[in-house]
């Protein structure tokens, strides 16, 4: 599918562009950080001449004390407005710097940071038991609690990405999970990995061991304060040698929607009490079927707090709702894909509310909506307390198919406003490369 090959080359190229862009900073803004710099737990940022820090690590420091976990962010905003930090840019001093700025000058008050990206190896010294076993941490970020205090002490709320299924790290470690070439695997017991056309091996999206695998480094990412686990990558593969794929688990008879829907389930009842969110490709706010891939909107609804359908009208088919070049439409791609998964959400909505009633009807107490709202108030309790999840969209930030200036990346937000009304949750802004349009976000911008 046209959607998945691009994606996958903007997250397979974010790690390039991410060095670019620190090289960048670092030339920029040398001097500047050379006359402000405080050194927090190993990172250099700007920070106040009033703020002091200790740092167990630091040399020469007689006032070593504990450095307890981070929290939660006390008072977390209602609407989120984010931007993607790969875990590289999350770890580069002068990155830092550059977001600072940015939480200074624009709307923007979360981000959401790689903790697990398409190379299958965690961004920090996770205390995951295979992440440990299998040396998969590649100390992209040497500090995670003070990451995170960065951010909290900013009033930033802080999203870990996890991109789940195309895993190349975990597959390597565990080639008993891995999707396995067909036509090249001649003995089972020593498959030769399947790889996808950005040459990317990817773990059995049915295997129960591999779910655990990823909930074990979202359980350890939120001891260190993260406020929200978001995960990517969580279908079946696109692209590729499609014809020789080969599943140790998965019995190709079970539905491939039904595969993550039971997915979607096991999350939230592994992380019961914590924020939630999923990426889906922005399709399936329109689509019926699973795309082949295993996903359908509608199998979220009832088991994580946000789902973000990634809307980035350049990777739309030309044609996409009579536009030649969807790309040159922000306002009108969005809006419509928008619209379609409101109306997907209220008509789940309905449809659960009427399997409450017929489950009335059949202990004899009356059907009809109207009778019930004046006869059995616990009924109107559980009517109303139906909790499904909201849509916060990823939103287009990057050049392709159009130029995204300012003006664009504004259209896409009002989209989102003018879509969502009062079910408006916010959105996510990604660009491989890190670096914004600040006008669009602009504190200015309402």
């Amino acid at each position: 599918m046209k959607f998945s090959r691009i994606k996958n080359f903007y997250v397979v190229s974010a790690t390039i562009t991410v060095l670019a862009a620190g090289f960048y900073f670092n030339l920029e803004n040398d001097e500047i950080i050379s006359q402000t710099k405080t050194v927090i737990n190993g990172y250099n940022i700007l920070a106040s001449s009033t703020e002091e820090y200790f740092f167990p690590n630091a040399e020469n420091n007689e006032n070593i004390i504990a450095d307890p976990l981070p929290q939660k962010l006390e008072n977390p905003p209602e609407i989120i407005k984010a931007i993607y930090v790969t875990d590289y840019s999350a770890g580069t001093s002068s990155y830092l710097n550059y977001l600072k700025n940015i939480f200074e000058t624009t709307e923007i008050n979360a981000v959401v940071i790689d903790i697990k990206g398409s190379s299958g190896y965690v961004a920090y010294a996770s205390d995951a038991e295979d992440v440990k076993k299998y040396n998969l941490d590649n100390s992209a970020i040497s500090d995670i609690n003070s990451l995170v205090r960065f951010f909290h002490e900013k009033n930033i709320y802080v999203i870990g990405r996890i991109a789940v299924f195309e895993d190349p790290g975990y597959s390597k470690a565990r080639p008993d999970l891995a999707i396995y070439n067909k036509e090249k695997t001649k003995d089972l017991a020593n498959p030769v990995l399947w790889r996808d056309n950005n040459k990317l091996s990817w773990v059995d999206p049915a295997s129960k061991d591999v779910w655990d695998y990823n909930i074990s480094i979202a359980k350890d990412v939120l001891k260190h304060g993260f406020d929200e686990i978001n995960f990517d990558y969580i279908r079946f593969p696109s692209d590729g040698d499609m014809k020789n794929l080969g599943y140790p688990v998965w019995n190709g008879k079970t539905s491939k929607h039904l595969v993550i829907k039971e997915f979607f389930k096991y999350l939230r009842q592994e992380l019961p009490n914590e924020k939630i969110s999923v990426d889906l490709f922005g399709q399936t706010t329109i689509n019926t079927d699973d795309m082949g891939i295993g996903q359908i909107i509608e199998d979220a609804f009832d088991y994580v707090d946000y789902i973000s359908p990634m809307i980035y009208p350049s990777h739309y088919i030309d044609g996409f709702i009579g536009f030649k070049n969807p790309a040159d439409h922000p306002y009108e791609v969005v809006k419509y894909s928008l619209e379609n998964a409101n109306k997907k959400i209220k008509a789940y909505l309905q449809l659960k509310k009427e399997e409450i009633l017929k489950k009335n009807e059949a202990a004899g107490s009356p059907a009809a909506l109207s009778e019930v709202l004046t006869v059995n108030s616990g009924l109107i309790s559980e009517l109303d307390s139906i909790m499904l999840a909201k849509i916060r969209p990823w939103l287009q930030d990057f050049d392709m198919g159009a130029d995204y200036n300012a003006e664009m990346v504004k259209q896409e937000i009002k989209a989102t406003q003018d879509s969502m009304g009062a079910d408006y949750n916010g959105f996510m802004l990604w660009n491989p490369s890190n670096i914004y349009t600040k006008d669009a976000v602009s504190k200015t911008n309402k």
